[in-house]
């Protein structure tokens, strides 16, 4: 089941790119985006929000004063570019805390806090395909569509054949297990699927989607006598 989310900002630009986030994160569902308190207000009363990204220093009302009138009617990640709110939004139980400007990846990682288990990422996993935790969805991933897995932080990202990518909590160490052997650890953030490799000069592959994946000092002997066997 999708989150039902809105974005509350008197910020367009703002508003843009918090709208391209949630298109592109499987487990949200944009019912609404506006600069208009009021109407979003509305929104939340009649019970139609999960979940509100929203702007603290606004004209009309203030974030601060939103919350104190819907109280817990639904989840906030509040989003701002002022760091003196935090503890305000502690005060009120918010999911997270976003400065601006947000990159995608801090972005998944608030709305992954929204999960109602503890679940592991990798939920299994087969010769063909395994399932993955992303926020509240879970995914089946075929594995001959992974053409290499980055870590980055807290959260790994899974890309795609496709040019798309699935973001999970998880860790590369734990994949190494999980995942069959055509899927190579080359590096401390990479782990690649053999399949999908074009060709190899020195230290850099290149995949089918024209990436440049470094292999590591540490995994360079092991990789190369791997390809060479």
């Amino acid at each position: 089941m999708s989150i039902r989310t809105a974005i509350l900002d008197d910020e367009p630009l703002a508003l843009d790119i918090l709208n391209d986030y949630v298109a592109k994160t499987a487990s949200l569902e944009l019912v609404l985006a506006s600069t208009d308190p009021f109407e979003v207000l509305q929104m939340v009363q009649e019970g139609k929000v999960d979940l509100l990204l929203l702007d603290i220093q606004m004209p009309e009302l203030t974030g601060i004063q939103f919350m104190k009138i819907v109280k817990e009617q639904c989840r906030i990640i509040l989003t701002t570019a002022y760091t003196e709110y935090a503890m305000d939004g502690y005060e009120y139980n918010v999911v997270d805390y976003l400065l601006k400007p947000i990159p995608y990846h801090r972005f998944c990682m608030a709305i992954d806090k929204l999960s109602p288990n503890e679940d592991t990422p990798v939920i299994g996993a087969s010769d063909d395909f395994i399932f993955v935790k992303s926020g509240y969805k879970t995914l089946k991933l075929l594995l001959k569509d992974i053409v290499y897995i980055k870590s980055d932080s807290d959260y790994i990202a899974y890309y795609l054949t496709d040019g798309s990518k699935v973001l999970s909590l998880d860790n590369l160490k734990d994949l190494q297990d999980k995942l069959p052997g055509s899927f190579y650890r080359v590096h401390k953030s990479y782990m690649i699927n053999l399949e999908h490799i074009t060709s190899i000069e020195r230290n850099r592959i290149t995949t089918c989607l024209q990436n440049i994946i470094p292999v590591g000092d540490r995994y360079k002997e092991a990789f190369f006598k791997r390809i060479q066997s």
